[in-house]
């Protein structure tokens, strides 16, 4: 499915792209000679059946250009490796990162589209020594992989997981040394933000942002402005679909994702974080 074409149930994104990036983002076009704010992410920052997700809400309050390049079920490597989005943060006033999953990137056992990052390319050798029984051929997504592998093996995935967690750490610092750092770190998740074992937690392999823990972002910390932490309250996620916008075929997908409310909330907490961040640096 190419970003351009996702069905948003009469919501119109307005896909764009920027420079030479071959992502396409949610539009209109933002112009990038006078000063904004950058916002990278996944699926949430997109706002994928939401008309006003967090960047939107943000520009609002604190009236300044806020440039949305969120990618539908983008990583890190959908950022690290594309120069003209990577120039872009560098040069925005403030960038906001929105932690996305360790699963979403190419590491020494799996590979993953460059942009499309949920999707599963080839194995390595070392995965297929580990996993011999497996015929990798049968995945498309990493996450029914992932989710495959610890069912067959929960021993055997600790060596995975720690693989996704260390080459996630390492490419976050190549991402935000390639920014600068005027970065805010944004944790917009249901699940609590913890070192608590990710495999002790209900669904374990649906969890967002998968395999993350607080100790990984501790690792981020001095190279940052700051860190947002975002969960919604109990009222905001018994809100549902709630203003949401997805056609029929989507509305199980619709459900699991996070609301209006949640954006609402989450914008509201990086208003004075941004404002303070903007002030400083002029």
């Amino acid at each position: 499915m190419k970003h351009e074409t996702i069905d948003g149930g009469g919501l119109s994104y307005a896909p764009c792209r920027y420079g030479m990036s071959r992502i396409f983002f949610r539009g209109p076009r933002r112009r990038l000679d006078s000063p904004y704010i950058a916002f990278i992410g996944g699926t949430e920052t997109y706002g994928k059946f939401i008309d006003r997700p967090v960047p939107d809400l943000v520009e609002s309050e604190i009236h300044e250009t806020c440039v949305n390049f969120g990618c539908v079920n983008g990583g890190v490597d959908a950022f690290v490796n594309d120069p003209t989005i990577m120039a872009a943060c560098h040069d925005a006033e403030v960038t906001v990162v929105q932690i996305m999953g360790a699963n979403y990137l190419s590491n020494r056992f799996y590979s993953v589209h460059p942009r499309r990052n949920d999707r599963f390319l080839r194995t390595s050798t070392v995965m297929q020594a580990i996993y011999n029984e497996v015929d990798f051929s049968d995945f498309t997504f990493t996450r029914h992989m992932l989710g495959s592998l610890y069912a067959r093996s929960p021993e055997r995935f600790d060596i995975v997981v720690q693989e996704l967690r260390e080459a996630w750490v390492a490419r976050m610092k190549n991402m935000l040394g390639q920014i600068g750092q005027r970065v805010i770190l944004l944790w917009f998740s249901k699940e609590e933000l913890s070192d608590k074992p990710w495999d002790q937690r209900m669904n374990p392999m649906q969890v967002d942002p998968l395999f993350i823990t607080a100790s990984m972002i501790d690792a981020l910390r001095n190279i940052v402005m700051d860190v947002v932490v975002a969960n919604p309250s109990d009222v905001a996620l018994s809100q549902g679909t709630k203003g949401m916008f997805y056609p029929p075929m989507q509305a199980k997908a619709a459900s699991e994702m996070l609301g209006v409310a949640c954006h609402k909330e989450a914008a509201a907490q990086l208003v004075p974080v941004l404002r303070r961040a903007i002030a400083t640096g002029r």
